[in-house]
């Protein structure tokens, strides 16, 4: 099997585990509070990834990275904390994996948006066109027959943690070429566990027990051990040898699959007109990763133009 259909393919493995694990969280709701899930779960993703770390990237480690990468990981891990516990407690009040997976999934239009807005980065028609096809669908999946539009709490947090993801993703971009990856997603993880723990005994001490613990594990093993450990893993090796466009639309099929998983597991009670909506975000984040070949191969023949330039300079 050809290397770059192996790389699709744990890409595409990567997005089915990150949207089962809406499912996973919507059940873990039922026993332990938003940061108890947190704390422990990312607390079982940093003793999971030792092994993963010991295989991809051991050696030595130079002091002046090993500063960055403890700069890098407690600023990032912070955003991290905090787009994870938003997003639980609005997993929890929406009780519905799909719309939770299609809502935090905006994400992706939203990267390209915000690097244009910020930086000036040229954004694609594409782009713009993806958004208002998910602004559309966003609008059909909070629309309630019978009730008219309405967004609740849950939906609203959700929204905030699509915008959270966001600046973590921008933050992965500034630091992650000066890094090894997996040192840098283990610090982070270790800041997210070290602050879900922290305000778990805060303010879900009197609720904690062995027993929700208990009946929560194989929730937080899942979360803990397929979605972070193998799933950042399978994506760090597959985009390895992936395209970058197409490595983006697979890994955006996680909203996909959320919805999947809710339909399987009869958590999702999702309306004909909101599936409709589903639709027409999915279509949107994927519509806006694409790049059509006339522009690919104008940038490309700019870049061998400048290459050449450079070359005859030197």
């Amino acid at each position: 099997m050809k290397t770059k259909t192996l790389s699709n393919l744990a890409l595409l493995l990567a997005a089915i585990i990150w949207g089962f694990a809406f499912v996973a969280q919507v059940e873990g709701t039922k026993y332990i509070g938003p940061f108890t899930m947190v704390g422990v779960r990312f607390l079982i993703s940093i003793i999971a990834l030792i092994p993963v770390i010991l295989i991809f990237e051991r050696g030595r480690v130079s002091r002046e990275e090993r500063r960055l990468t403890v700069i890098a990981s407690v600023i990032t891990g912070i955003v991290l904390f905090a787009a994870v516990s938003i997003q639980q407690f609005g997993i929890e009040m929406t009780s519905s994996a799909g719309v939770s997976g299609f809502i935090t999934g905006l994400y992706i239009i939203f990267v390209p948006i915000s690097y244009f807005l910020f930086f000036r980065k040229k954004t694609g028609m594409q782009v713009w066109l993806g958004a208002l096809s998910a602004v559309v669908g966003l609008f059909l999946l909070c629309y309630k027959p019978g009730e008219g539009f309405s967004v609740g709490l849950g939906e609203l947090l959700l929204f905030i943690c699509s915008l959270l993801w966001t600046l973590h993703v921008m933050l992965i971009d500034h630091f992650g070429k000066k890094l090894r990856s997996l040192h840098y997603s283990w610090g982070q993880f270790a800041v997210c566990a070290a602050l879900g723990i922290i305000f778990m005994f805060i303010f879900e001490g009197d609720q904690l027990s062995l027993g929700a613990l208990s009946d929560a594990k194989w929730v937080l093993l899942y979360l803990g051990v397929l979605s972070s450990g193998c799933g950042y893993t399978l994506q760090v090796v597959g985009q390895k040898n992936a395209d970058p466009t197409y490595a983006v639309i697979i890994l955006s099929t996680e909203s996909a699959f959320s919805a999947i998983g809710g339909a399987i597991f009869g958590i999702d009670n999702i309306p004909l007109i909101g599936y409709a909506g589903c639709v027409l975000m999915f279509g949107g984040i994927i519509f806006s990763q694409l790049e059509f070949p006339r522009k690919k191969a104008k940038r490309e023949e700019l870049a061998e133009s400048t290459e050449t330039k450079e070359n005859d300079e030197t």
